[in-house]
């Protein structure tokens, strides 16, 4: 009788302890940004942020924690307090995925809108407060806008990304230009093979009675593409996390 008894106190007490394990191996991976990779509600349906597609691409020892949220810059995403509870529970080793720019841009509008100076002060904050907690932070330019005109595919984000990649070069931090990929991306679609990405929704569904054409916000295949384009500047950098890429 005691022989199973202790049988079975080993047995529980290595599943125990084999749970604790894989939970402290877990890997935190945030994303900070703007409506390009949030979540969306059921009633935004179809569009969907590439940050819900993330982690499909993990096994369980990374956790995507989505922290984009809809017309956020780097000023407002911080001025509206939705950093400092990510900054408070950040670990070591946990990552951060930071992408901003497309509101950042909007100077006209001064809740959002930030000069190429003021962007440039706010990303090294943003890096330099994730490394106080030893956490890793990664700078990600914006993504590309459907914005073609003759068939040539134009910029639409100015200096910004430029700003970005200066920071990432002048601070050493892991740089996804994700600008750069998803221009190739819609440059190697076209114009029309790359309204698939896009909002674009014909008249009469549940959420868009009158229909939308959006060249800025993605449809589910474009959130899955572009997800896929972040994993795939995650292993280009040989982060940790590479590894645990399904």
């Amino acid at each position: 009788m005691k022989t199973k008894f202790f049988v079975l106190f080993a047995l529980t007490s290595l599943i125990i302890f084999s749970g604790f394990s894989i939970i402290q191996k877990q890997t935190t991976l945030y994303i900070i940004g703007d409506s390009t990779a949030a979540n969306k509600q059921a009633k935004a349906y179809p569009e969907t942020g590439w940050g819900m597609e993330l982690q499909s691409f993990f096994n369980s020892d990374v956790k995507v924690e989505n922290k984009a949220l809809n017309g956020r810059s780097t000023k407002s995403f911080r001025a509206e307090n939705h950093w400092q509870p990510i900054l408070e529970n950040l670990k070591p080793d946990d990552y951060v995925l930071i992408e901003f720019g497309h509101n950042d841009e909007k100077v006209d509008k001064p809740a959002v809108g930030v000069s190429l100076a003021d962007f440039k002060i706010n990303l090294v904050n943003y890096v330099n407060e994730a490394r106080s907690k030893k956490a890793i932070p990664v700078l990600l330019t914006p993504i590309s806008r459907r914005s073609f005109k003759n068939g040539i595919l134009k910029d639409s984000h100015g200096d910004y990304p430029g700003v970005t990649r200066q920071v990432a070069d002048s601070l050493k931090v892991p740089l996804i230009d994700m600008l750069a990929k998803t221009e190739q991306l819609l440059n190697d679609l076209g114009d029309e093979g790359s309204i698939k990405l896009f909002m674009h929704v014909d008249s009469g569904n549940v959420n868009y009675p009158n229909g939308k054409k959006d060249d800025t916000h993605l449809s589910p295949v474009g959130a899955k593409q572009i997800a896929g384009l972040v994993v795939k500047g995650i292993k280009e950098n040989k982060l940790s996390i590479a590894k645990s890429v399904k």
